[in-house]
C-alpha cells in the first residue's frame, strides 16, 4: 500500500509545485510591464480562486464516484461519469465565461482599482473568459484521471504545457518572434493557449483504446444527480473559504502595509510547504474511493492513516525549517528588515502548526473520497469561522496585534486537525452510501 501511496502522491505534488511556479513566472514576466499590469493579473488571479471553487462541484463530486467505480471493476461507468461530467464543465463554463466576460471591467471597479487597473485587467480576464471552456475541461480530465489512479499523466501534460506557457509568454507580451507585443493581453493569450493544448492531450489519453479511463457516451442521471450531490457541499466550502481568506487577508492588513508585505511572502513560501499535504490528500481521497468501491473498508480507512503518517513526516520536517531558519528563505524575497521579521513571525507559527496541517490536508481529502463532504464541509467551516476568523476578528478589537491573529490562526490549526482525526477515527464515514 505505502508504493501505492507514494505513486499517486509524489506526480501529485509535484504537479502543484508547478502550478505554482507557473503562476510564479507569470507575475515575473507581467511585471516587467510595471506595477498596474502585476495588479491587473494579481486580482484576476483572486477571481480565478473563486471560480475554481466553484469547479469543485463537478470535479470532487466526479473523483468521489469515478474512484469507487474503478475500485470495484466497472471501468465502463467510471468513463460514464466523465461524460456526464464533461457536459457539465462545459455549461458552467458557458455561464462563467459569458459573466466574465460581460463584467469584467466592473469585477475591478468593485475591488477598487485605478482606471489603468481596470483597462489591464479586463482585458486579461475577458481573455481567460473566452477560453473557460478549456479550463473547466482541463479541471475535469485531471481530477478524473488521478480518481482512476494516474497522477503521473497529469504531471508530464504539466510540465510540457509550463515550458510552453513560458515560452509564449516571451512571444506574445514582448512581441517576439515576429509577433505583435500584445502586453498583459499576450499573457492571457498564453494561458489559453497552454491549457488548450492540455486538453487536447488529455483528450487523447481518454479516447484512445486500453486506457485506464475513457468516455462513454451515456447521460447517467443517477450519476448527474450523485455528483452535483457530493460536488455542492465542497464548493461551498471552498467558496466560502476563499471569502474567510480575503476577510482575514483585510485584518492582516489592517495592520500595516509592511505586516501585510510580511504576510503575503509567507504565504508565497509556506505554498511550497503546502505540496507535500496537496499530494496526499490526492492520494487518500483516490485510494479511500477505490478500496471503498471493492468494499476492502479496513483498506480503505488503512490508506488515509498511512497517507497522513507520510505527510506529518514531510510537513513536520518543513515546518521545523520554517522555525529554525525563516529569515534565510525570506531573504530570496525581500532585503528590508522589518519586513523579513513580520514574514519570519508568521512563518515560525504556520511552521508549529505543520502537523495538525498535514492531518486536515490529508483526512479531509479521505472524507471527500469517501464521498462525506457535507462532513467535512461543516467540520471546516465551523471551525474556521468559530475558532479563527471570530477570535482574530476579536484579538484586533481588542488591540491583540498582529501576534494575537497568528496565534488565532495557529490555534484553530490544531483545533482542525484533531477534529478531522477524531471524525475519521470513529469510521463512521466508511458506510456512507454514494
Amino acid at each position: 500500500m505505502k508504493q501505492r501511496v507514494l505513486r499517486l502522491a509524489i506526480p501529485a505534488a509535484l504537479k502543484h509545485f508547478l502550478d505554482i511556479i507557473q503562476i510564479l513566472i507569470d507575475m515575473v514576466m507581467v511585471g516587467i510591464l510595471g506595477v498596474a499590469a502585476l495588479a491587473a493579473v494579481g486580482l484576476s488571479m483572486q477571481f480565478m480562486m473563486v471560480i475554481q471553487a466553484f469547479m469543485s462541484v463537478y470535479a470532487i463530486g466526479s473523483s468521489a464516484l469515478i474512484s469507487r467505480y474503478i475500485g470495484s471493476g466497472r471501468r465502463n461507468r467510471a468513463s460514464a461519469v466523465v461524460f456526464v461530467g464533461l457536459w457539465v464543465a462545459l455549461a458552467g463554463s458557458l455561464i462563467v465565461g459569458i459573466i466574465g466576460w460581460t463584467f469584467a471591467a466592473d469585477f475591478f471597479r468593485w475591488m477598487g482599482s485605478s482606471e489603468e487597473v481596470v483597462i489591464l485587467g479586463s482585458g486579461y480576464f475577458g481573455i481567460l473568459s473566452l477560453g473557460m471552456g478549456l479550463i473547466f475541461l482541463d479541471t475535469l480530465a485531471y481530477s478524473a484521471l488521478s480518481a482512476a489512479g494516474d497522477t503521473r499523466s497529469s504531471l508530464f501534460i504539466k510540465i510540457a504545457s509550463a515550458f510552453l506557457n513560458a515560452g509564449l509568454n516571451y512571444l506574445f507580451i514582448f512581441g517576439h518572434g515576429g509577433f505583435e507585443a500584445m502586453g498583459v493581453e499576450g499573457a492571457a493569450y498564453a494561458t489559453v493557449c497552454a491549457y488548450g493544448f492540455s486538453v487536447i492531450i488529455y483528450g487523447w489519453l481518454l479516447i484512445r483504446r486500453g486506457g485506464i479511463l475513457g468516455i462513454y457516451p451515456i447521460v447517467a442521471l443517477n450519476d448527474l444527480k450523485k455528483m452535483i450531490f457530493i460536488g455542492t457541499p465542497a464548493a461551498v466550502e471552498r467558496v466560502a473559504g476563499v471569502a474567510s481568506f480575503l476577510l482575514f487577508v483585510m485584518m492582516i492588513a489592517s495592520q500595516g502595509t509592511v505586516v501585510l508585505a510580511g504576510y503575503q511572502i509567507g504565504l508565497r513560501i509556506e505554498a511550497l510547504a503546502f505540496m507535500p499535504g496537496f499530494g496526499f490528500s490526492v492520494a487518500a481521497m483516490v485510494l479511500v474511493g477505490q478500496y471503498l468501491g471493492a468494499k476492502q473498508y479496513d483498506y480503505a480507512y488503512e490508506s488515509g492513516i498511512l497517507s497522513a503518517k507520510i505527510a506529518i513526516l514531510f510537513m513536520g520536517s518543513v515546518g521545523v525549517i520554517l522555525v529554525a531558519i525563516p529569515e534565510i528563505l525570506i531573504q530570496f524575497f525581500t532585503q528590508d528588515p522589518a519586513t523579513i521579521d513580520q514574514a519570519a513571525l508568521y512563518l515560525r507559527l504556520v511552521g508549529i502548526a505543520q502537523v495538525p496541517l498535514a492531518l486536515t490536508f490529508v483526512l479531509s481529502g479521505a472524507l471527500r473520497g469517501a464521498g462525506a463532504t457535507k462532513l467535512s464541509m461543516q467540520i471546516s467551516l465551523v471551525s474556521l469561522w468559530l475558532f479563527r476568523i471570530i477570535p482574530a476578528y476579536a484579538v484586533l478589537k481588542f488591540g491583540g496585534g498582529i501576534l494575537g491573529i497568528y496565534i488565532a490562526m495557529t490555534i484553530e490549526t490544531f483545533i482542525k486537525g484533531y477534529w478531522f482525526w477524531s471524525v475519521y477515527r470513529k469510521k463512521e464515514w466508511l458506510m456512507k452510501r454514494i
